[in-house]
């Protein structure tokens, strides 16, 4: 049994902490007790329940002098050398443990690169009075997305957005992509990957992006009418079963916005140690070693255990995943779509939807359904020979190639 010499400090914390697990007084009484602030509390308490006693003993007792001259000069070296100065404390600690063979706490490495003049420390600001809300208890009752517009890769100077997925219940990296472009087909991708890979879940949480909702009148704080239309992503949505939660203010995002921080700036830095050099290798990077990557460090068990993701058994997702369009049939059984006038036959049962309306839907591989009356009448292909396809394409290959570098 390992042996410790503890301080009235120690014992101090060691029954507080104690109290604190039996409910006997709360986090805040804590921190007053102890003199520290709730986050250390918070620190001490998981600490304890991951390694007892071990987790509070003081680590000040021979302090920063156990640390010799030589390794001190080792983690600033490797801070400004290998590791570009550019690695939060937190990040660069993980790189430490994991490539260096360092292992020093936190508050060691920041107290060192504080002495070397490497960080400044910053004010932390006060308490804004907002509530945060606490996570989901259950896998699937809640999914995040967020979309980000920045430069990513150093030899590329063109900005490229990343399209993120992560439970709210778990933290979890369901899925993300690099793209030239933020719209509705590559929201739609990233969404349906993480139905397939996962199932269907209860509700959707995003920003004021036009793709997801629609806010033409008023401003952006005006709150749209029922009658207004609904975007493609809201309509699949709501095919599915799925609930679109649109962020109402910076703080009612606050959590999603710290995380998806964290997960852009550890993404780059991870990126950039790996020399990556081009968007394809940063979309395999993602896909091969950031998304196990993230969920190692930062996934969490649920509050509740169990899922709430459903089966997509039985939908047709190729179906759903479509831009959606009314268009009224000529006399003729044609209708003009995309510039294209498209002559739909006559059905086995003799169906003639003349002068009615039918739903058309395209696919971002440009497959288009007719639907009347919720069914299918008819499929084809958008023409290559399209002048919109033909400018989309064009515009399409002048971002890749600009860059791609």
């Amino acid at each position: 049994m390992k042996k410790y010499s503890l301080t009235m400090k120690d014992i101090k914390r060691h029954e507080t902490i104690k109290s604190w697990l039996k409910r006997e007084i709360t986090g805040n009484q804590v921190s007053v007790l102890l003199g520290i602030s709730y986050r250390h509390a918070l620190r001490l308490k998981r600490a304890f329940k991951e390694k007892g006693l071990e987790g509070i003993v003081s680590k000040k007792r021979g302090g920063r002098k156990g640390i010799s001259k030589i390794l001190k000069e080792r983690v600033s070296g490797l801070f400004k050398g290998k590791y570009d100065s550019r690695f939060n404390i937190a990040h660069f600690n993980e790189k430490l443990d994991d490539l260096e063979g360092i292992h020093l706490s936190y508050s060691t490495i920041r107290n060192i690169l504080i002495e070397k003049r490497l960080h400044k420390p910053k004010k932390r600001k006060g308490n804004s009075g907002y509530k945060r809300r606490k996570r989901m208890p259950r896998e699937g009752m809640l999914i995040q997305m967020d979309s980000s517009f920045h430069q990513c890769l150093e030899n590329i100077p063109e900005d490229w957005y990343l399209i993120t997925m992560i439970d709210d219940a778990t933290n979890e990296l369901l899925f993300a992509k690099f793209f030239y472009k933020d719209t509705s087909f590559n929201n739609m991708e990233v969404i349906r990957k993480v139905v397939e890979n996962k199932g269907l879940f209860m509700s959707l949480y995003v920003d004021k992006a036009s793709h997801f909702k629609t806010t033409r009148y008023g401003g952006l704080h005006y709150n749209v009418s029922i009658e207004q239309e609904e975007t493609h992503i809201e309509n699949l949505l709501k095919y599915l079963g799925i609930t679109l939660i649109p962020a109402n203010s910076p703080q009612a995002k606050g959590r999603i916005e710290r995380n998806f921080g964290t997960l852009q700036d550890r993404l780059i830095n991870e990126m950039w140690l790996a020399k990556i050099k081009d968007y394809r290798g940063a979309n395999g990077f993602l896909r091969d070693v950031f998304i196990s990557y993230w969920n190692k460090r930062f996934k969490r068990r649920p509050r509740v255990e169990g899922s709430v993701y459903r089966s997509d058994r039985g939908i047709n997702l190729d179906l759903v995943f479509t831009k959606r369009y009314i268009r009224t049939v000529t006399n003729d059984s044609t209708i003009s779509f995309y510039n294209q006038e498209i002559s739909i036959p006559l059905t086995r049962r003799k169906l003639n939807p003349s002068r009615k309306k039918v739903e058309v839907r395209l696919s971002p591989e440009g497959t288009i359904w007719i639907l009347y009356k919720g069914k299918v009448i008819y499929r084809t292909e958008i023409s290559e020979e399209n002048s919109l396809v033909k400018k989309e394409k064009l515009i399409e290959n002048i971002l890749k190639h600009r860059s791609y570098g």
